[in-house]
């Protein structure tokens, strides 16, 4: 290739980087943790207090019924040698038929605990995005990041409108007039 080429090619290609670069030194950057503004804004806290009430309840329930087949299993144990072997068989075989029994439904009260869960979180992350979505419009975002996902190893804690993303998700749950937020820091990048 002839230097007159070579040099064509480089002013080419530095016509079009430099408008990318230019457009690029004016991009603003934020991020949030999405999973601590879900536990504190205040129906995030509701709806964790509910999940548990409701995990602790099922959690009693099982435990309930695991005491009685540990107290069943006792009175075999000790009964074992005054029955016959066939009796003590099915006595053994419908005991262990309990406990599977148990452990499905354990199984089943996590699968269900999971989706009660999806259930609970989805609106309100769904209006933590609308949130997200206003500040970004309002400052001129041109990206928002969730912290945890995003691959951000360490950022600058101007960046960071998590504790802006908290107070207005609040105040717009509270139905008051949304008062402008006064912003964290400038996130210009």
């Amino acid at each position: 290739m002839s230097l007159r080429s070579t040099l064509a090619a480089t002013a080419a290609v530095l016509s079009l980087a430099l408008p990318v670069a230019a457009s690029a030194a004016e991009l603003k950057v934020a991020y949030v943790d999405l999973q601590r503004v879900l536990l504190e804004v205040d129906d995030g806290k509701a709806a964790k207090a509910r999940l548990q009430k409701w995990l602790e309840d099922r959690q009693k329930e099982i435990d309930k019924e695991q005491e009685t087949l540990r107290k069943e299993k006792e009175t075999l144990d000790k009964q074992a040698s005054a029955m016959s072997e066939a009796t003590r068989t099915q006595k053994a075989t419908e005991l262990q038929k309990k406990v599977m029994e148990l452990a499905q439904k354990y199984e089943r009260s996590r699968a269900e605990a999971a989706n009660k869960e999806r259930q609970e979180m989805e609106p309100i992350v769904s209006r933590i995005d609308q949130v997200i979505a206003s500040i970004a419009e309002r400052d001129g975002l041109g990206i928002v990041l969730d912290k945890r996902d995003s691959g951000i190893v360490y950022a600058l804690s101007q960046y960071d409108i998590s504790n802006e993303v908290v107070r207005n998700y609040n105040n717009s749950a509270a139905k008051k007039p949304a008062a402008p937020a006064a912003k964290d820091a400038p996130v210009k990048k």
